[in-house]
């Protein structure tokens, strides 16, 4: 009988070896992680594989504070009522000296800087003054004249789309509408909002690029928005939070500070006088 056990034990730890043999190489060796698993688990915290750079993080969620929306409300306005004391006489950054020109400007700063793009406004309004002038240049001249402002063959395509509806459906004016002026190519809502409040003294909506989008969303102002991208609906949130009147002063205010105070990596909190109100302040 114990010969019989003996046997039976024997062959119980043989099979266990085996099998941990298939698992893990050695008896009793960890096993292995999978060069999938090991791609995966440096992706999740940011390291590289390969040496190449590791995919961008996903962008930090918006705030949800738990506050009620007349609370928020109110402290949007001692955040607007200090924005009015540091940035009094805040305005588009673009230079120009009509519609045209904010048009065609704020059409070159997509994904461009304003002190790039008023480098190389200056020579292209010389060339072409008006609507009719950029109407009638040529494709490849046009690329010449914005190639530093970048993606400049889809931004010379759209300015010459723009310039000759401008001509053909509105007598060479820029329209003062936001249906009018959605239907002109490379223009969008960011576009209009900046051209209909800057020029036209029109409080439509709110321009929400880079800078008022991180701002609000560090803020706390969001409410429906899912993060600092989501551009419909930040514009919609800040819209509820600030009376129309201020739309257009608030986009500029806002763009001023994350320039100088609130910057995207480093902002400097210990400097800014919106920490009291920030629930993001450090």
């Amino acid at each position: 009988m114990a010969k019989k056990k003996t046997a039976r034990s024997a062959r119980r730890a043989a099979s266990t070896r085996t099998s941990r043999s298939k698992r893990g190489g050695e008896s009793g060796a960890p096993r292995k992680r999978t060069a999938t698993s090991a791609k995966k688990k440096r992706a999740a915290t940011g390291a590289s594989t390969n040496g190449k750079p590791a995919r961008a993080a996903r962008r930090p969620r918006a705030l949800r504070l738990r506050e009620s929306q007349a609370a928020r409300k109110a402290r949007a306005g001692r955040i607007l009522a200090k924005l009015r004391e540091l940035y009094p006489d805040a305005d588009c950054a673009l230079r120009h000296a009509s519609a045209y020109e904010l048009l065609v400007a704020t059409i070159l700063s997509a994904q461009c800087t304003d002190e790039r793009v008023n480098m190389v406004t200056p020579n292209l309004f010389r060339m072409y003054p008006d609507a009719k002038a950029l109407a009638a240049a040529s494709q490849e001249d046009l690329e010449a004249a914005i190639r530093s402002t970048g993606f400049y063959r889809n931004k010379a395509k759209n300015l010459l789309g723009m310039a000759r509806k401008v001509c053909d459906e509105f007598g060479g004016e820029i329209p003062d509408s936001m249906d009018q002026l959605l239907t002109l190519p490379g223009v969008a809502r960011k576009t209009a909002n900046c051209v209909l409040g800057t020029w036209f003294g029109k409080n439509v909506g709110i321009v929400v690029d880079t800078h008022v989008g991180r701002l609000a969303q560090r803020l706390g102002l969001l409410r429906t928005a899912k993060d600092d991208k989501d551009a419909v609906k930040i514009e919609r949130d800040l819209m509820e939070l600030f009376p129309e009147k201020d739309w257009t002063f608030l986009a500029h205010a806002l763009i001023q500070h994350g320039r100088r105070v609130c910057a995207a990596r480093k902002p400097k909190c210990s400097e800014c006088v919106l920490a009291e109100d920030c629930p993001s302040a450090e």
